[in-house]
């Protein structure tokens, strides 16, 4: 699922609706922007173990699986794809669904090569 916000909103916000929508997975590997105590905890009662580095300003730092947190890299090299496309890039499109539909195009030429 992929939903669209304004750029001032917390990423950790729309999170439990996007992941609620797929099946509970082994894992969820996500950035700091993700670190947030409630997020973790739906996500540990879901049977999905959390590797989220914590943010620096945590008074208990909490741990993440290092190895495995390396692998987010694929998720950042696909985001870097997506932005090869300058409507993609720039957000040409006002217009949510303009830009959804062209999100999904750039995926699938993206897919397709």
């Amino acid at each position: 699922m992929v939903a669209v916000t304004p750029g001032n909103t917390s990423d950790y916000r729309p999170a439990q609706d996007c992941i609620g929508a797929v099946p509970p997975a082994k894992h969820l590997i996500a950035d700091k922007g993700y670190d947030s105590n409630a997020l973790r905890d739906w996500l540990k009662s879901r049977g999905t173990q959390p590797v989220i580095p914590p943010r620096s300003n945590r008074k208990v730092q909490l741990h993440y699986d290092k190895k495995l947190y390396r692998e987010r890299n694929r998720i950042e090299r696909s985001f870097g794809r997506l932005k090869d496309f300058r409507r993609i890039a720039t957000r040409f499109d006002r217009n949510v669904k303009n830009f959804m539909a062209a999100l999904c195009l750039a995926a699938v030429v993206i897919w397709w090569c």
